[in-house]
C-alpha cells in the first residue's frame, strides 16, 4: 500500500510541474521571453535624418524577443537627440544622434533596460 501512495504522490507532483511548464511555454509563445513589455513606446518627435549627422551602432548581448528590443529601442530614445532602431535578429541597435555621445552614456542607458553593449561602432 505505501508504495502505491508513493507513487500516487509523485505522479501528482510530476502532473503539477508538467503543468506549470506547459503555462510558462504559452506565456513565452504569446508575450515573448519575458513577457509583455508594458510600456508605451517612446516616439521620435524628430525623424529627419538632415538632422542627426552622427551615426553609432550598437552590439547588444541578451535580446531574445521583440519585448527585448522594445525596451532597449525605448531606452536609448529617452536619451536626448538620439533616434533608435534595434534588430533582433542583428543583435544590435542603430542610432543617429544630434551630437556625440560618450560610451558610457550608451552603455548605460542599455544596462538600466537589463541588456549588455559588447560593442560600440561610429561612423
Amino acid at each position: 500500500m505505501n508504495g502505491n501512495v508513493s507513487t500516487a504522490v509523485i505522479v501528482a507532483l510530476l502532473i503539477v510541474i508538467g503543468f506549470i511548464a506547459v503555462r510558462k511555454y504559452v506565456k513565452n509563445l504569446r508575450h515573448g521571453c519575458c513577457g509583455g513589455s508594458g510600456e508605451e513606446k517612446v516616439k521620435v518627435a524628430d525623424k529627419n535624418a538632415a538632422h542627426y549627422p552622427y551615426s553609432v551602432t550598437l552590439k547588444i548581448e541578451g535580446m531574445r524577443c521583440a519585448n527585448c528590443t522594445d525596451r532597449v529601442e525605448n531606452a536609448l530614445n529617452r536619451l536626448d537627440g538620439i533616434w533608435a532602431k534595434v534588430s533582433l535578429k542583428r543583435a544590435e541597435a542603430v542610432l543617429r544622434s544630434k551630437s556625440v555621445l560618450d560610451d558610457e552614456t550608451l552603455r548605460t542607458a542599455v544596462a538600466r533596460a537589463g541588456y549588455r553593449v559588447t560593442e560600440i561602432v561610429r561612423g
